[in-house]
């Protein structure tokens, strides 16, 4: 889809880790709306849309902050989550960077081995505003009670392909 020079400017000032799910949902909006090319009334008309949903910044207000865990399927089997639960709750470990305006939108297992699930929540989160996915501890250790993940990088790899910032680790 064509875009103005303006209309990318405004695309512009959208933070780059989001700024792939902010393009899709300016076309989707200009698609419906049988508007091409996109314009920058467009993108701003697409970005209060959609604000109060994503949490985007306005003038005066504080960003919403929404990351989700993505942990072990097979750790799964016997670990209830509740130290990564707890460590987000407290903003301990590797949630400290966390303000009170952050979110925890989703919590999910990879799916098993080869991490098949993650990216199609991932993409459903997206329309929630994901900015963040942590891998869990136990996805990051490697010794006698974690057996390392085969997956990882590819997992972190297909998180990163759909504009999403990665962070290793949660409570360990």
């Amino acid at each position: 889809m064509d875009w103005t020079k303006e209309a990318l400017s405004e695309l512009e000032k959208v933070p780059r880790f989001v700024r792939h799910m902010a393009k899709r949902a300016v076309e989707k909006a200009a698609r419906e709306e049988g508007v091409e090319p996109v314009t920058p009334e467009i993108v701003l008309k697409t970005r209060e849309k959609y604000f109060s949903l994503v949490g985007k910044d306005k003038e005066g207000e504080k960003k919403v902050t929404r990351i989700a865990v993505v942990r072990c399927h097979t750790v799964a089997e016997v670990c209830p989550g509740v130290g990564c639960l707890k460590a987000f709750s407290h903003r301990k470990l590797n949630f400290e960077e966390y303000g009170p305006d952050t979110e925890l939108i989703g919590f999910f297992t990879c799916g098993g081995c080869s991490g098949r699930r993650v990216s199609r929540l991932v993409e459903k989160l997206l329309d929630h505003g994901l900015d963040m996915v942590h891998l869990s501890s136990c996805m990051c250790m490697n010794d006698d009670d974690y057996p390392r993940c085969p997956f990882k990088n590819q997992i972190k790899k297909a998180v990163e392909a759909k504009g999403v910032k990665v962070v290793e680790g949660t409570h360990h």
